[in-house]
C-alpha cells in the first residue's frame, strides 16, 4: 500500500517537474558556459568589441505569462554589487526572441511597449563585456523573466536594481543562459 501510494505521488509530481524544466533560453551567438565573441564585447573603457547584444530565443514559458523581461548581469564585476549590462522589460507575452543587436536603441529592434532600462554604463541599451585586464573570466548571466503582469511600472530613470526588484516580485519563472569573457 505504501509503495503504491509513493509510486502514485511520483507519477503526479513528474508532469510538474517536467513543466518546471520546460522554460529555457538559447542563443545562436553563444552556448551556455561558452566564451563570448568580440561581438558581445563593449567598445570603450579600453575594450575594442562590437557592443552587439546577443540573439536570444526562449520557449516553454509558464502558463499565465503576461509579459517578459530580459536582463544580463555580471556577478563577478569588482564593484561589490555586480554590473548590469542590459535590462529590457514590458516585452509582450507574444515575444519569443530578440535579434542580435536589439540592445542598440537607435536600431529600434524592440517595439513598444517594451523598454530598455539604464545599465551600469549609465545609459539605456546593451553594454557589452569589459572586465578588468587580468581578472578571471567573468560570467554574463542572461535571464529571461516570465511575468504574471502585462507590464511593470517604474520611473523612466529607474536603476537596473529597482527594475530587478519589480521583476522578481512579478515573476512566474526564469530561464538562464551564461556566457563568459575575460581579457
Amino acid at each position: 500500500m505504501i509503495r503504491s501510494l509513493a509510486a502514485a505521488l511520483v507519477l503526479v509530481a513528474l508532469p510538474s517537474l517536467a513543466f518546471a524544466d520546460a522554460f529555457s533560453v538559447t542563443s545562436t551567438d553563444f552556448k551556455d558556459g561558452a566564451t563570448w565573441s568580440s561581438k558581445q564585447v563593449y567598445k570603450d573603457m579600453g575594450c575594442t568589441g562590437e557592443n552587439t547584444s546577443p540573439q536570444l530565443a526562449w520557449k516553454g514559458a509558464p502558463a499565465g505569462t503576461k509579459s517578459f523581461a530580459v536582463t544580463i548581469y555580471d556577478p563577478d564585476a569588482p564593484t561589490g554589487s555586480g554590473w548590469w549590462h542590459w535590462v529590457v522589460y514590458n516585452l509582450p507575452a507574444t515575444t519569443m526572441s530578440l535579434p542580435a543587436g536589439a540592445g542598440d536603441p537607435a536600431k529600434k529592434l524592440i517595439a513598444a511597449p517594451a523598454l530598455q532600462g539604464h545599465t551600469d554604463f549609465g545609459a539605456t541599451g546593451f553594454g557589452g563585456a569589459c572586465p578588468p585586464p587580468g581578472d578571471k573570466p567573468h560570467s554574463y548571466v542572461v535571464t529571461v523573466f516570465a511575468l504574471k503582469v502585462p507590464k511593470i511600472d517604474v520611473p523612466e530613470n529607474a536603476t537596473a536594481a529597482m527594475i530587478g526588484f519589480y521583476l522578481n516580485a512579478s515573476k512566474l519563472g526564469t530561464a538562464k543562459l551564461t556566457g563568459k569573457f575575460g581579457r
